[in-house]
């Protein structure tokens, strides 16, 4: 089978290419799924998409006039996913339901470090010969409370770390985890995890229930000092409030590596370009908030393990079979 794959960087697309020799034909394009872009699909069966494809019901029906009849998404999240328009096209749709759970929860632990310490603000000053130790202070986490909000896999393992920092540890999820348990993590309301935290960490996925989870009453909630990260998805941050409270002072740093309107610029050079996104350059001018480019999976391990998997399920698509990757069963 002929595979056609957008919005593939290019440190993933020997990995892609080595994965899906094993039985299909790969050609890898670097430009994102979008209505503009959707008709390059045409006669290929299956297409592998990137989590900031548009994949709405427009896109889908060009996709279905073309002859695709196969989605493999490369990435957990599926919210850029019409299922439901999906499925009446008679399109099949996969994910990827695991890859290494360290790769995100590392990375977090590497914004909320870089923040505290003040990292970038001192490279960018010894790049220029300035040793000054000036604004650069900051506080050790042994001991302090650590908040994870959503304690599944990637949440367990940013809580083990914390752990190891000598943390202690707050949880707030639907159920608890008893590995966290065992760590000594207990399982309060959001509320008192937001009040009592000086780090909290999301590890939730992008649902209408969590749709701006952390929005302009809970930052209210935190400490002012506090320090926020956010490895999992950008709309559970109301991005607007966030930027109210920083402007007012709050929050000893920010890490982020989502933002809610990320579509059509993450992954993509913009450098040369003005930013018509106020809410973002706005953010960008803080001196205590990190953002990054959607990286925190971009490990060798874990890009690995989904460009396997998604192979894995155009395989299991060919053969007609399901597995609890599959969110739209072949019809």
């Amino acid at each position: 089978m002929e595979v056609l794959a957008f919005g593939v960087q290019a440190d993933e697309k020997p990995l892609i290419e080595r994965a899906f020799a094993k039985g299909h034909d790969i050609r890898c394009l670097d430009v994102f799924l979008a209505e503009d872009t959707a008709p390059l699909a045409a006669g290929h069966e299956a297409v592998s998409t990137s989590v900031n494809a548009d994949l709405g019901a427009q896109v889908l029906r060009i996709l279905a006039d073309g002859g695709t009849r196969m989605i493999a998404q490369r990435s957990t999240g599926f919210n850029n996913i019409d299922l439901d328009v999906a499925g009446s096209l008679g399109l099949t749709v996969a994910r990827v339901s695991y890859y290494s759970p360290y790769s995100v929860a590392e990375f977090a632990w590497t914004l909320a470090m870089a923040v505290n310490r003040n990292v970038v603000r001192a490279a960018s000053r010894t790049r220029y010969f300035d040793f000054r130790l000036d604004g650069l202070m900051g506080r050790d986490l042994r001991g302090r409370t650590v908040g994870v909000l959503g304690t599944g896999k990637i949440g367990e393992a940013f809580t083990r770390i914390a752990h190891g920092f000598g943390a202690q540890l707050l949880g707030w999820d639907l159920a608890p985890n008893p590995a966290c348990v065992d760590l000594g993590m207990k399982y309060v309301e959001k509320e008192e995890l937001l009040a009592s935290s000086d780090l909290v960490s999301l590890h939730v996925p992008l649902l209408p229930a969590t749709h701006h989870l952390l929005d302009a009453e809970a930052l209210r909630m935190m400490k002012d000092d506090a320090i926020l990260v956010n490895t999992s998805r950008g709309g559970l941050i109301d991005t607007d409030a966030l930027v109210d409270s920083l402007r007012r002072g709050r929050f000893t740093g920010v890490g982020l590596d989502v933002y809610e309107a990320e579509a059509g610029l993450f992954f993509l050079d913009r450098s040369l370009e003005a930013i018509e996104d106020d809410t973002l350059a706005r953010l960008m001018t803080f001196p205590n908030v990190l953002v990054t480019s959607h990286q925190a999976y971009y490990t060798r391990d874990a890009v690995t393990q989904i460009v396997e998997t998604t192979r894995r399920n155009v395989d299991d698509y060919a053969a007609g079979r399901r597995s609890d990757n599959t969110l739209v069963p072949r019809a």
